[in-house]
């Protein structure tokens, strides 16, 4: 043994990653242009330390819903942010899309309604999400 130390690995560059309003931005634009309908920002900073906001939005059928969470995950790793986590899109029912700072929510309207997720975080700032459509 001659002492010497293992050469080292050149460090892996991240890429920076976007500020968290351009990111929802993008969400929300990216809902818009697969007209998600009744899209609303959750801001969750303030109540809790699991995620600083939801986007929750719907579609009008299984087939819209993951269509606005497929453009969602495609528009935004286009700009170098990756989901950490995704659930449901193969039932178009709910859709879940974690980018750890902010989840993405995409329902059908009668899971919407079942699981109330505005009501149950009722304490959070709310604000509608321009460019949608309304139906409510």
């Amino acid at each position: 043994m001659t002492g010497r130390r293992p050469a080292r690995r050149p460090a892996r560059r991240r890429p920076a990653r976007p500020a968290e309003a351009d990111a929802l931005a993008w969400v929300e634009a990216a809902c818009a242009d697969r007209k998600a309908v009744d899209g609303v920002v959750l801001d969750l900073r303030s109540v809790s330390d699991a995620t600083d906001y939801f986007v929750v939005v719907s579609g009008t059928s299984d087939t819209h819903v993951r269509a606005i969470a497929e453009h969602v995950l495609e528009d935004l790793r286009e700009r170098g942010v990756r989901a950490h986590h995704i659930e449901g899109l193969a039932g178009g029912r709910w859709v879940l899309l974690d980018f750890v700072d902010f989840v993405v929510h995409v329902f059908h309207p009668a899971l919407r309604e079942f699981y109330q997720l505005e009501g149950l975080w009722a304490d959070a700032p709310q604000r509608a999400i321009r460019g949608g459509e309304e139906r409510r």
